[in-house]
């Protein structure tokens, strides 16, 4: 071993790297997670080459989602998307999904129809290469400090979505939920399709508690339902009838969400 590092350093510590990412899930969650980090900011920069000519524009989302596929083989990761064919419309509408970890960067990919952005928080846009290829692919960002000002947005964006024809996903819990439910739901999505009078289409992505678990520092192979779910017409609703509006939907959704984290789990005993 001595002869070993004395002579030959760099093959110790591969070694050393490799025993530990083995034996070591606390090790091997924190190799995941840093790669995760590094893939995103470099092929960033790619993603902002390709969007430089056409500018900030909604098309540029394609490069954003194409730069985060190949991440499932890399991590072992197996999703399946369910409900496909309630996205198959070509009319502006308001995606709600939920919301756990930044893994779902990588899996909502998967499923993300053309011309569709997501609202983000505004801290992402100044997160160096990563923050420039988001908005240059479209993002919307909102200052959840500034209530008025991220209603002005939503507004804005309400006005836009039949003129300009594109669709946004927003995360109605508001932030990471690491629990195993869902949060109560924030209105403002619900809002923004009633003021649009766009319908919903509710996404619920299954529990990734059975392969990864930030306190536990366990990052596995594993395997991700997406269940896509009908859409919920607005049309005639007004401002009276959002907090209906709103837990019917957190209804639907946790209800799908615990039919699909059951079959995730199940899979893997």
């Amino acid at each position: 071993m001595e002869f070993l590092l004395l002579h030959y350093p760099f093959t110790f510590l591969f070694i050393t790297f490799l025993v530990l990412y083995q034996v070591n899930p606390a090790f091997r969650y924190f190799c995941k997670m840093t790669f995760y980090k590094l893939w995103l900011f470099t092929v960033s920069i790619l993603v902002i080459m390709l969007c430089i000519p056409r500018g900030r524009n909604v098309e540029n989302m394609k490069y954003l989602c194409m730069s985060l596929w190949p991440l499932k083989y890399i991590f072992g990761m197996k999703i399946v998307v369910k409900g496909k064919e309630n996205l198959r419309t070509k009319k502006p509408f308001v995606l709600v999904m939920n919301h756990q970890t930044s893994l779902d960067i990588m899996v909502m990919m998967e499923m993300l129809p053309s011309r569709c952005v997501p609202i983000a928080k505004k801290e992402i846009l100044y997160m160096g290469t990563f923050g420039l290829a988001c908005w240059l692919s479209g993002l919307i960002f909102i200052d959840r400090k500034k209530r008025e000002e991220s209603i002005t947005t939503l507004t804005e964006v309400a006005h836009s979505l039949h003129k300009e024809n594109f669709r946004v996903l927003i995360f109605p819990e508001g932030t990471r939920n690491h629990g195993g439910s869902m949060l109560p739901f924030k209105r403002g999505a619900f809002q923004l399709a009633v003021k649009a009078q766009v319908p919903i289409i509710p996404v619920v992505i299954s529990s990734y508690q059975d392969f990864y678990n930030q306190k536990e520092k366990r990052f596995t192979p594993g395997k991700s339902i997406i269940q896509i779910l009908p859409e919920v017409e607005t049309f005639g609703l007004g401002p009276d009838d959002v907090p209906k509006l709103t837990e019917q939907v957190r209804d639907s959704m946790l209800t799908a969400y615990q039919g699909i984290s059951g079959m995730t789990n199940g899979a893997s005993h």
